[in-house]
This record gives C-alpha cells, structure tokens and sequence, in this order.
C-alpha cells in the first residue's frame, strides 16, 4: 500500500513538475489533501526538494485569498454561517483564514470547536466502528447542524465531512468555494 502511495505522488509531483519549479502556487480544496503535500510528502521522500517545494506552495483556498491576493475583497454571504472544520484544516493549518475571509463577507459566523465529524475517511462506514463515529459527531456538530435555521448555510471543506453532516443530519453542507459562489450568484443577480 505504501509503494502504490508513493507511486501516485511521485507522479502527482512530475506532473506538476514545471508548476512546482517556477513557484506557483497549488491551491488545494480539499484539506487532507493540502495536508498530504504539506506533512507526509516530505516524510515519504525525504530531502526531496520538489516535494519540499510543493510543501510550501500549497495552499487551501482561504490561506490562498487571504494571503497571496493582497486586497481580494469575497462577495457577500447574508445571513448566518455555520463553519465547522476538518481535523486535518485544524490541526495543520489552522482555520484563521477561512474565518476571516467568511467574516469578510458580511455573514453571521458561527465557527464551531467541534473536534472531529466522526468519519475520518472510511472509518464512519464501517460497521464495526459506525456507533463511534455517530458519537464523535453527537458531541458537538450533528446538534449544532440540527438546530441551526434552515437559511443558515452549514460550510465545512472536507469531503468527508460534508458526507458525515448529510448522512446523519439531513442537511447538505457546502465548501468554502460553493458558500463565495452563492454569494456571488446573488450579489450578480441583484446588480442585474
């Protein structure tokens, strides 16, 4: 399974190769994603210099607009916001810049300190541990989801959890890209 992984981001990086050489920035949407470029690439190649390299080019989408668009002003968001993050956005890369840039559209922001979803990739699917992964959810999140408005707009990036919050709440949550995108939507459709 190891060799399969670092097949695949040996190739990740040669595809990216001319991108990572010239210092553009990657920005990234999903945060185990970013997190794999950023912590356990330069483990699994050690002293790499491209894999160290896309390490510090990559960005999620927040860190990108918050800090390499000096002045980037996101269309507004009406209305309330419930933001809850990914355990790998979280613990690497902090979710300062999300927070500000959602509260830079004018919303509501509620930010919760809810630890984990409960899926953590597969684990929430499987059989053995679905009571588990219920429970992490339970703490925080999934009460948090439910007794938000129905206007509120739930925004969480990683896949995962958006899966995790749908499947045991009902409610369809939304990326940071998707919550600027119906903000721009209707800041277009006002101005028409």
């Amino acid at each position: 399974m190891l060799d399969k992984a670092k097949s695949y981001l040996q190739k990740i990086m040669q595809s990216l190769g001319c991108e990572i050489d010239a210092g553009l920035p990657i920005v990234v949407l999903e945060p185990s994603c970013a997190s794999v470029f950023r912590d356990e690439l330069q483990n699994l190649f050690p002293g790499e210099e491209r894999a160290v390299r896309l390490g510090r080019q990559t960005f999620l989408l927040s860190e990108f607009l918050e800090r390499q668009t000096p002045g980037y002003q996101p269309p507004p968001i009406s209305g309330k916001v419930l933001l809850h993050g990914h355990c790998h956005h979280k613990a690497l890369m902090k979710m300062n810049d999300e927070e500000s840039l959602l509260r830079k559209t004018g919303c509501e922001l509620q930010s919760l300190d809810s630890g984990c979803c409960g899926m953590a990739g597969p684990f929430g699917f499987e059989r053995d541990k679905f009571v588990v992964s219920q429970a992490v959810g339970e703490r925080v999140l999934f009460p948090a989801v439910r007794s938000a408005r129905q206007d509120t707009l739930i925004v969480s990036d990683g896949f995962s959890c958006r899966e995790q919050i749908f499947q045991s709440t009902g409610r369809k949550a939304v990326h940071l890209a998707q919550a600027m995108q119906i903000g721009l939507h209707r800041e277009l459709t006002r101005n028409r």
